[in-house]
């Protein structure tokens, strides 16, 4: 029986829980550099395209050269909102609203196979490097919403206390850095409010995410964590 997060519903205007794996849980970022170019691709595909620099490189041919512009990847800035992520060494997750039928599948198609040519091509590797199809989970609730962020954002919290400066959203959360292609309004809109259904002492969204008090693996146990090492 395949795995119930295999098997997308593809809803309009929705919440999702995306993530995968290396193959064999190998390592799919193995330095700085692999994390910055994951991060480059996401923000290719995600940003206003009048808003990215497009250089002209130079080609030469036979009998001359000339310059042109290279083949741009497909954009999804009117289809995808990425509302959190994190990248770890051998797994990701995002949180993306999809807002078109299907776009979630055409954006994820397009960033893993980009990452994977790159990977290959610089390690000099070949085949697979993610473990099979992406997962998702369809997002019903406000509550699992909230407590997914702050899932996504602990995950490296085993081996780093300082989060904000891991590859993941949580600095934009907190405002030390802004970048147009995270959306976290969504989520920090919870603490704006004047009734909120968590602690009552829990009063930003760093208190939130830090407290030792709010258990998130109780909410999202019951659909999500299917892989117990992601």
């Amino acid at each position: 029986m395949p795995s119930r997060n295999l098997i997308k519903i593809y809803v309009k205007d929705s919440y999702y829980h995306i993530y995968n794996r290396g193959v064999e849980k190998r390592i799919i970022f193995e330095d700085d550099q692999d994390y910055k170019v994951f991060l480059k691709y996401l923000k290719e595909a995600l940003s206003n395209p009048s808003l990215l620099r497009i250089d002209k490189i130079q080609v030469t041919l036979q009998g001359g050269s000339f310059k042109g512009v290279p083949r741009q990847p497909k954009n999804f800035d009117t289809n995808i909102d990425l509302i959190a992520y994190c990248l770890m060494p051998n797994h990701f997750h995002l949180l993306i609203k999809q807002k078109e039928n299907n776009s979630m599948e055409h954006f994820m198609r397009s960033i893993i196979t980009r990452y994977s040519m790159y990977f290959n091509k610089k390690y000099n590797r070949v085949g697979k490097l993610f473990q099979g199809h992406y997962k998702a989970v369809l997002i019903l609730d406000d509550n699992y919403l909230l407590h997914l962020s702050r899932y996504i954002h602990l995950n490296p919290s085993e081996y780093n206390k300082n989060l904000e400066s891991e590859y993941s959203s949580y600095a934009e959360y907190l405002g030390i850095r802004k970048t147009s292609w995270v959306k976290p309004e969504i989520v920090l809109a919870f603490f704006n409010q004047a009734t909120r259904d968590f602690h009552k002492d829990i009063n930003t969204y760093k208190k939130f995410v830090e407290s030792t008090e709010i258990n998130s693996i109780s909410v999202l146990e019951k659909m999500t964590l299917e892989d117990s090492d992601l």
